[in-house]
């Protein structure tokens, strides 16, 4: 069999019905301008935003969206909520300064967590992001609808 490249015009149309016929995947690349993804949450009364990471499970989130979820406390330092799907976790790894504000992925639960209180690294755990003003909305205890959405 021998190798034939496919001129560039034909690659341009593949591109082209690749992206209409898988939208979220092309939802869910960075833009090339180097554009900042953030994410908007909304549940009880709280309105509030987090700026998320150039990466893998980041992307695979904001497929996602938008989602209706529901949050609750988890032990002492943070809210969950659990997605309709696990998200990949490719180049995951651990990281390092862990800090109040952090949006992660749990991965062997499937969930999301924000941290409004100390926590270390664990197993599993994938930082997708911060919170823009901090961790004060997730002090409002109790189980609530979550509605997910990316932020203009």
């Amino acid at each position: 069999m021998t190798y034939r490249p496919v001129p560039s015009s034909r690659r341009a149309l593949l591109a082209a019905v690749a992206g209409l016929a898988l939208p979220s995947l092309a939802r869910a690349q960075p833009n090339r301008k180097g554009a900042v993804m953030r994410l908007r949450f909304i549940f009880a009364d709280e309105d509030f935003t987090a700026t998320l990471e150039d990466n893998p499970t980041a992307r695979d989130l904001v497929s996602m969206l938008p989602l209706e979820l529901k949050i609750a406390d988890y032990s002492t330092n943070e809210k969950i909520t659990y997605l309709p799907r696990k998200l990949t976790e490719q180049g995951s790894g651990r990281f390092d300064n862990e800090a109040v504000g952090d949006l992660c992925y749990y991965a062997p639960w499937g969930n999301l967590a924000m941290f409004h209180g100390p926590y270390r690294w664990s197993g599993g755990l994938i930082r997708l992001g911060r919170l823009d003003q901090g961790a004060k909305p997730l002090l409002v205890r109790g189980e609530h609808p979550l509605r997910v959405e990316i932020f203009p």
